[in-house]
């Protein structure tokens, strides 16, 4: 087929349907264009294609959680030039690109290239397409100003820091029907680990909905953001992730929504830290990791170690010596010996040793109160470098 066929059917519709048969007959590959909120806008595989994930999307009318993660995945950025992205159950990789019309983004482009040619196509033809296709969206979504979905879409603007003043917010937000959205916590879920077993298309969707009635979920940069309508249960949320193999993150309490992306990106570097420290599926609150977070931030500024404690440091280093975590937990116990001793699980005399050899020895000021807030930064940068799973809470 010509391109141009296309173009005369952009300019001569208002819909999606045409355009979507005109692209199929164009690249002989199935079709879909969804919005940026995941529901699906319009398809077309000829009638004789067999894919469970493309089938699955067209019954739900949306993409499932599971597939959303993996095309929102680590390369979620190239997508604006267009990716190219295995997904599990299929054997037809995807061209995955966004539309935006301006700087709005409006939704997707999702090409199944079942002949693996659409790589050898001039650029250029994807980018007209989807300029057409973006202006062909914002016009519908520029019509029909009660869409369903306009409330995900401007929690999506704000993750993705669209909105500078939050008066502008505001008046989005109530627009969209979010006036009274007040989500108690929310939480960021890593599906690294889920995406390996071989699920049926929503069931965490399901089960999500089935454990946390009245939660909102977005996909965002391939990880799921979950508002918490309620309090949530630790034990409910701890079996959860242990029964779906995920990792969760819950965030403080919200004030204020127009925050959600600083709660965002905090909760990412958590989530980012714990990954590679923490085996298997969990569920936690983020509070405890924000002290480990800020030091993280200071882990280059090594000048601002407390030379007697750089000095104990290089000792732990050539010795497998612990002076450094042993000051690090007694400052963090409020100098209680018998704290501790609980949490480093040594006997008394072990830590009374260690502590009289700190003084004597490396000269620290432990009787100095203005000098614990420098100590207890000094051991946590040298135990950044020498062991960083020790400054995780509860080890």
């Amino acid at each position: 087929m010509d391109l141009q066929i296309f173009f005369d059917d952009f300019l001569h519709s208002e819909g999606f349907h045409l355009l979507t048969q005109d692209l199929y007959e164009l690249f002989d590959c199935p079709v879909m264009i969804i919005d940026i909120a995941f529901h699906v806008i319009s398809w077309y595989d000829g009638g004789d294609f067999q894919d469970k994930p493309f089938q699955g999307t067209v019954e739900s009318g949306e993409l499932s959680y599971e597939v959303g993660s993996v095309l929102l995945g680590e390369n979620a950025s190239d997508a604006h030039d267009g990716q190219y992205i295995d997904i599990p159950n299929s054997p037809y990789r995807r061209r995955f690109s966004a539309l935006y019309a301006g700087d709005v983004h409006v939704g997707y482009l999702i090409i199944v290239d079942i002949h693996r040619q659409l790589e050898q196509t001039e650029p250029l033809i994807f980018t007209r397409i989807e300029a057409a296709l973006a202006k062909q969206l914002m016009t519908r979504l520029s019509r029909d100003s009660q869409l369903k979905n306009s409330d995900e879409a401007v929690l999506l603007h704000l993750l993705e820091g669209r909105f500078t003043d939050e008066n502008m917010f505001r008046l989005q937000a109530e627009s969209a029907g979010l006036a009274s959205f007040s989500p108690a916590r929310i939480a960021l879920l890593n599906l690294e680990m889920y995406k390996t077993m071989r699920h049926a298309e929503n069931r965490l969707r399901n089960a999500i909905a089935r454990l946390f009635p009245n939660s909102r979920v977005l996909i965002f940069n391939g990880t799921l953001v979950l508002f918490f309508r309620k309090e949530p249960a630790r034990d409910k949320a701890e079996e959860f992730c242990r029964k779906n193999n995920l990792r969760m993150v819950i965030s403080p309490r919200v004030h204020n929504l127009f925050h959600l992306p600083q709660a965002y990106m905090s909760l990412s570097e958590i989530m980012e830290f714990l990954v590679p420290h923490i085996p298997g599926p969990f569920a936690l609150y983020a509070e405890p990791y924000y002290g480990l977070m800020m030091f993280r931030h200071l882990s280059s500024r090594r000048d601002l170690i407390l030379p007697a404690v750089r000095a104990m440091g290089r000792h732990d280093r050539h010795e497998n010596s612990l002076y450094c975590l042993t000051l690090y937990t007694y400052l963090c116990c409020h100098h209680s010996l018998q704290e501790t001793c609980q949490q480093m699980y040594t006997h008394r005399n072990t830590i009374l040793y260690r502590i009289r050899k700190m003084k004597e020895e490396y000269g620290i000021p432990l009787e100095d109160p203005a000098q614990h807030a420098a100590l207890l930064m000094s051991c946590a940068l040298m135990l950044l470098d020498q062991s960083p799973d020790t400054l995780l809470p509860g080890t």
